[in-house]
């Protein structure tokens, strides 16, 4: 897909990509790409995970938390504030949201936790690479939040998974230095563990 492209070409190809599939479609992509994700070891093995609430054709990831919240594993969800860095927030079954000026999910209130203390972060994405690159909506914040990553070694935590669906994969992105690389991206066609 759009081989040389620049990001911005490449967001609204993902972004296309991603709403051409039918509701059916991405509900049962979704499932299969949350059960990849239970279904992995760093999942079984986390105590703290970051994760998000769906918006604008993204992988639902709601079975996801649901998974967690019965293993008792704590749930972070992003928070953007006046920062450029996101915070993270402890979400519960009870726990209350309101729509964020980005139309996104957030819960009002709740614990927040360092990122460096997280051990596993599910990322939503627009595109992706086979390198594990990634773009999102463009703002930059995961890329800021997590800066200290590439800093530290390959085997740091906490580690980045994107949830993605298959026709969101492109050929290459070019990243920039600052752009933080994913671990791992899990979709319904390539269920990494």
């Amino acid at each position: 897909m759009l081989v040389g492209a620049t990001k911005v070409e490449l967001r609204r190809a993902g972004k296309f990509a991603r709403q051409s599939l039918t509701v059916i479609e991405r509900e049962a992509a979704s499932e299969k790409i949350c059960a990849a994700a239970i279904n992995s070891t760093f999942f079984e093995d986390a105590k703290t995970i970051a994760c998000y609430l769906a918006f604008d054709e993204e992988v639902n990831c709601r079975r996801l938390i649901e998974r967690a919240w019965r293993m008792k594993k704590r749930i972070f969800l992003p928070v953007l504030r006046k920062s450029p860095e996101l915070k993270f927030v402890e979400f519960l079954e009870e726990s209350e949201t309101r729509t964020s000026q980005y139309g996104i999910e957030e819960p009002v209130r709740g614990d927040e936790i360092d990122p460096r203390e997280l051990d596993i972060v599910f990322t939503p994405l627009v595109a992706f690479d086979s390198q594990c690159n990634r773009i999102g909506m463009g703002g930059g914040y995961y890329d800021r939040t997590f800066a200290f990553l590439n800093e530290q070694r390959a085997d740091s935590v906490p580690r980045l998974f994107g949830l993605a669906f298959d026709c969101q994969r492109v050929e290459q992105i070019g990243a920039s230095t600052w752009d933080i690389r994913l671990f791992r991206v899990i979709t319904e066609a390539a269920q990494n563990k």
